[in-house]
């Protein structure tokens, strides 16, 4: 039997994990444009940029060339940030096999378009199987070899179930879902309340408040996912629910950090300069309030946010606000 080769597109902290836990079981090649990333995961097996001094899989090999990654692959995962998301599959796409599962793992929309990442991938490469690859997954953990769980979810249910088996991985366990908008949307929605936990963080609120606004949040996640097609299962599982608590509770968290950065009342542009990864949650936040708002669906934490980034508001002003409201009944907005 042939091996089981994957190409993986992009060499920051999720995709370069991704890639050294796959190489365990598969021909795993890193497509990075950086040609230093490139050498020292070759030659030390290292990314210090990303994941500091943590160890990558002896078998992982890396390229900058990126039709060589993807020539001769049966599985493309795409982990760039949604901005650059069309670009590089377009540049990928010449030297991609017909029929193959292309997964993405970014968690943002399209600006312009609005369009999800496996939208783009539908539209970029017709003749492939769209998916997503989402779920509670902080890189430096999963790379440390500490237990993970993540939803992998195809537009053909079969090719998921066939790929599952490829991506499990010692401590690091994939489970398959049917439903790609779900799961993708829930990737994208709880960055942006992650940044409100955060700014509460900053300003020193205690629990109780990280709790409220987590659980309020995923209300808010689980209104918007329904009405632009997804299952509000899926909004209480590991893509949900899972994923909010990660990214909302953890230092690791970008999207936490931006929150807790505003909080000192440091501009998000001064903010975005000083990271050298990208904080999703800061350029999906005003797509998902234009589709709420197209949907009449209220999103006052999301909405919150939204007027902070763009500097109608601050973090303080947001949070003395969240204090006046009046709450009704739980199941209503709010």
């Amino acid at each position: 039997m042939e091996p089981f080769k994957v190409a993986v597109l992009g060499g920051g902290s999720w995709g370069t994990t991704t890639a050294s836990i796959i190489s365990r079981h598969c021909d795993t090649l890193l497509w990075a444009r950086d040609t230093r990333i490139v050498d020292e995961i070759n030659q030390k097996h290292r990314n210090t940029r990303y994941l500091g001094e943590a160890a990558l899989h002896q078998k992982l090999a890396a390229t900058d060339d990126i039709r060589t990654a993807v020539s001769q692959a049966n599985a493309l995962l795409i982990a760039v940030p949604s901005t650059h998301f069309r670009a590089v599959l377009t540049s990928a796409i010449p030297g991609v096999p017909d029929a193959i599962p292309i997964i993405s793992l970014s968690k943002g929309l399209e600006k312009v378009t609005r369009m999800r990442m496996t939208e783009i991938i539908r539209e970029v490469a017709p003749g492939s199987i769209p998916g997503v690859l989402t779920g509670p997954n902080l890189a430096r953990e999963i790379v440390e070899g500490q237990a993970a769980a993540s939803v992998l979810a195809l537009e053909q249910h079969d090719a998921a179930l066939a790929l599952q088996a490829r991506l499990n991985v010692g401590l690091f366990r994939v489970y398959t879902n049917q439903d790609v908008v779900g799961c993708e949307l829930g990737g994208v929605l709880k960055n942006i309340i992650a940044i409100a936990v955060g700014m509460g963080d900053g300003l020193g609120a205690g629990d109780n408040t990280r709790a409220a606004l987590i659980t309020r949040g995923l209300a808010e996640m689980s209104r918007l996912g329904v009405a632009l097609g997804g299952s509000a299962e899926t909004f209480s599982g590991l893509a949900g629910m899972g994923d909010m608590i990660a990214t909302c509770t953890s230092p690791q968290s970008r999207n936490r950090h931006v929150g807790m950065e505003l909080a000192k009342g440091r501009p998000i542009k001064e903010i975005i300069e000083s990271m050298h990864m990208v904080a999703e949650g800061v350029k999906s936040a005003p797509t998902v309030i234009e589709l709420a708002r197209e949907k009449g669906i209220s999103l006052p934490i999301s909405e919150d946010v939204y007027r902070v980034i763009t500097g109608e508001s601050n973090a303080r002003g947001v949070y003395r606000g969240l204090l006046r409201v009046i709450a009704g009944a739980e199941s209503e907005p709010g």
